[in-house]
């Protein structure tokens, strides 16, 4: 598992954001204080405080498929 912080501070950063997630074939849960949800869930992602960093934990098997994955979620990612 890797975890990132992101940054979704906006309606339209928050529609890519799941686009991009459902490319892949792997799970996903956002944590934000002591929730935790799933990052493929546009309902469960705006019940959550936007306006602070949000953790990002990727379920991936490979080191390969993380290494793609951080590729296309980069524009999210807080660095």
């Amino acid at each position: 598992m890797k975890t990132v912080r992101i940054s979704l501070n906006s309606i339209d950063k928050v529609k890519s954001f799941v686009n991009d997630l459902t490319k892949f074939d792997v799970d996903f849960d956002l944590v934000s204080g002591r929730y935790v949800i799933d990052a493929k869930s546009i309902m469960g992602i705006f019940s959550l405080d936007l306006s602070k960093p949000i953790d990002l934990n990727i379920h991936a098997e490979t080191e390969s498929s993380v290494e793609e994955i951080l590729a296309v979620l980069s524009p999210y990612i807080i660095k």
